[in-house]
């Protein structure tokens, strides 16, 4: 059991009996009477997220996540595959599960798969990733009243603003918290 004053971004708790993943946490004290939490929470298994009010002291559940390495196979339909390096074991996962990591995964990668109880309920990125770029307009020389920026879009269908050096093939690194471009690398 953890209480609101150890709460932070991050964190995975059970309420009400299905586990929310921390995404922002407030403390509020409003003049006469008890100071409140507000935490905003994304449900792990469906995605959606919600914002609740509780009371400062009041107690939740912590869960126990287990985090194994995963290979990520192939994707059929809505389901994506994936193999512990470990066991060997398959998952499958659907794409409400993985949200947003879905613009950045590709066959072969490895990631971080959160597991609770025997069912995955969720993934973690690395910071950065290795995309190539399957589509980029021409960069001019001299053009650098647009800051030097064009859209290029990746092999995960992903479309990010890369430097006009950056041509159709290179490799670039992107930053999987905003999507930004960091690095070509070939």
């Amino acid at each position: 059991m953890i209480s609101t004053s150890e709460l932070r971004k991050g964190i995975t708790i059970e309420l009400e009996g299905e586990l929310y993943h921390v995404l922002d946490y407030q403390h509020l004290k409003l003049g006469r009477g008890s100071a409140q939490v507000r935490i905003k929470l994304r449900h792990m298994r469906a995605g959606h997220t919600i914002e609740r009010t509780f009371q400062a002291g009041e107690k939740f559940v912590r869960a126990q996540l287990d985090h194994r390495t995963m290979q990520y196979l192939y994707s059929d339909g809505g389901l994506y595959y994936f193999m512990d390096v470990d066991s060997f074991e398959q998952f499958t996962l659907g794409a409400s599960l993985l949200g947003d990591a879905l613009s950045y995964i590709k066959e072969g990668m490895s990631l971080d798969v959160a597991i609770y109880g025997d069912e995955p309920v969720g993934v973690e990125l690395p910071l950065a990733v290795e995309l190539r770029v399957n589509e980029t307009g021409p960069g001019f020389k001299g053009n650098t009243a647009t800051a030097g920026n064009k859209p290029a879009i990746l092999e995960t269908g992903i479309t990010v603003q890369v430097p006009v050096f950056v041509n159709t093939g290179d490799v670039i690194k992107v930053d999987t918290r905003d999507g930004s471009y960091l690095e070509r690398v070939s």
